[in-house]
């Protein structure tokens, strides 16, 4: 195996590995340096996370995976400052062993938020000294692995952030700055045509490219001629809907869809409020605090079922994943992400060409048609993180492209989120399909 070389150098020669796990650690504490110990304690909902669980079990990802006894002992040694955090941080790794039930994850009172902060700056200490004395081929790969899951939980504290504030009558901000504006007028939806034909989609593995196992291997899949919308539906479009009786029409949904909406009382995306009156009109919770919701942006927090269900009502269909990527590769992985600090979808960026996609990373992840599942050849890795992906691959459906509070390059064509149909607490949207 090679040996990355030993730094002995200024800070700004540092290896690029060492670099990279120092700029998302310290993104995480960033991230949570506005929150107070009881904000970042409380779980509003058996989806979600308290802001100090994510925080701790990416660091136990570290200490689990690479500085444990059970890896060899990469740091000799370490010792955890706390064993029991083996069970109360570990996810969902059945062969790692037991771990604290997941509903009861905002029942932890203790640690503290100082000392998870206290537990991060340990296992870094670990970490730094083992980058320091240079790592195999194979252990920088499942530290990139462990950075990029990281980035993934960066953009579940915000969202399960958001859940949580949206349950208290205060509205509170998570940010105090005032979202961006972006003047744009209003789009008027086109269509971009594609061939389709027979097309390689996902990844191969490469030395130099990081991808999760899901993503692989590349593998050619045939499309029809079809078309996809623009630009993401916008709040404008989907109030048409909702004017329409769009939650009221039960030829529009699919069985599961219509008993959600039935059961639940769904009216309306995921955080949006009625107006005291008509003139007054609907407000979202946002990071930002209760805000009107902006027409012009691409409507979020909307499940699988409502975006088949407009998709359905606007005489489109959602794209498929292998569509998705075929019509996203080779576009600039650029747009709407976390680093911009707006927090929230935005209007379309003042593209005036026609014919050209628009939005298709960040801003909201688009629902595609698609069930997660393997691709032809899918193999999970071994040992215990081949629990990460392959064991989700039932029930599920896939997202697209990233959003406004994803980590700024975290994502790729390729790149296969997925959740229950049920589920928006995310950033969710929808781009319309057709055939062409």
């Amino acid at each position: 195996m090679r040996v990355l070389p030993v730094f002995d150098v200024p800070a700004t020669a540092l290896p690029a590995l060492m670099q990279q796990y120092g700029v998302v650690r310290a993104q995480s504490l960033a991230l949570a340096a506005p929150l107070s110990d009881a904000d970042a304690t409380v779980q509003s909902m058996d989806d979600a996370s308290p802001a100090k669980w994510h925080l701790a079990h990416t660091t136990w990802f570290f200490e689990e995976f690479i500085l444990g006894p059970n890896v060899g002992q990469s740091v000799p040694g370490y010792r955890s400052p706390n064993p029991r955090y083996r069970y109360l941080f570990n996810s969902y790794y059945e062969t790692v062993g037991a771990r604290h039930p997941r509903p009861q994850r905002g029942m932890l009172t203790r640690p503290t938020l100082d000392e998870v902060r206290a537990y991060r700056a340990h296992v870094d200490a670990a970490m730094h000294q083992l980058l320091a004395d240079g790592v195999t081929d194979d252990l920088a790969r499942l530290i990139t692995l462990g950075l990029h899951h990281e980035q993934q939980h960066q953009e579940l504290l915000l969202t399960d952030l958001l859940h949580l504030f949206a349950q208290n009558p205060l509205c509170p901000a998570y940010a105090e700055t005032p979202p961006l504006r972006v003047h744009a007028t209003s789009v008027q939806p086109e269509w971009v045509n594609f061939l389709g034909g027979a097309v390689q989609i996902g990844q191969t593995a490469s030395g130099s490219d990081f991808m999760f196992d899901c993503e692989g291997p590349r593998h050619t899949v045939w499309l029809e001629p079809y078309a996809l919308a623009t630009h993401p539906v916008t709040n404008r479009e989907w109030l048409a809907f909702m004017h329409d009786g769009g939650y009221r029409q039960p030829m529009l949904w699919l069985s599961d869809g219509w008993a959600w909406v039935q059961r639940e009382g769904i009216d309306a995306p995921l955080y949006w409020r009625a107006g005291m009156d008509e003139a007054e009109g609907w407000q979202q919770m946002s990071l930002h605090g209760l805000q009107p919701v902006d027409l012009d942006a691409p409507v979020t927090h909307v499940s699988f079922y409502e975006a088949d269900a407009y998709a359905r009502w606007a005489g489109a269909r959602l794209p498929t994943e292998a569509e998705w990527e075929h019509a996203a590769e080779g576009l600039p992985v650029l747009g709407n992400f976390a680093g911009r600090g707006a927090l929230r979808p935005l209007p379309d960026h003042g593209i005036t060409e026609t014919g050209s996609l628009r939005q298709m990373f960040g801003d909201v992840w688009e629902w595609t048609a698609s069930p997660y599942g393997p691709y032809p050849g899918f193999e999970p890795a071994e040992g215990a993180v081949g629990e990460y992906n392959g064991k989700f691959m039932c029930s599920q459906m896939v997202l697209r492209g990233g959003s406004c509070v994803s980590p700024e390059g975290h994502l790729r064509a390729t790149y296969r989120n997925f959740l229950y149909p049920h589920q928006r607490w995310q950033f969710t949207g929808v781009r319309l399909a057709r055939r062409a």
